[in-house]
């Protein structure tokens, strides 16, 4: 089984910055890709960001030129720093990673339980 640990969301005012981070645990053989989507009352859960294992990126064009995804292999982690942060931005953010186990070799999606970022003006 696959844990994802999420940390770093909270209260900041817009202009200010947040860092999430997302931590993979379990009996982890390769990563295909990790990243962040996050979710309003009454929406559907949007991508934010990912980064795959080639270490190429995509993102959201809302948060492009504010946010950056980067990765460290060797602790199945993955960042998000969040910068110039809007009331928009204000969601719970949710880690989403691809995976491969021991148990299950087919790469399988994982979900976080959810980071809250509220951003007040």
């Amino acid at each position: 089984q696959v844990q994802l640990v999420e940390s770093g969301g909270g209260l900041v005012q817009a202009g200010g910055f947040l860092r999430l981070s997302c931590a993979a645990s379990g009996r982890i053989i390769a990563t295909n890709r990790m990243g962040w989507y996050r979710q309003t009352p009454g929406k559907q859960r949007e991508l934010v960001a990912m980064i795959f294992s080639d270490g190429s990126t995509d993102s959201a064009d809302s948060v492009s030129g504010r946010f950056m995804i980067s990765g460290d292999n060797a602790k199945n982690t993955v960042y998000l720093q969040m910068n110039s942060l809007k009331p928009e931005d204000t969601a719970v953010y949710y880690c989403y990673a691809v995976i491969s186990t021991v148990a299950v070799r087919t790469p399988s999606p994982y979900w976080g339980q959810g980071t809250r970022v509220t951003v007040s003006s």
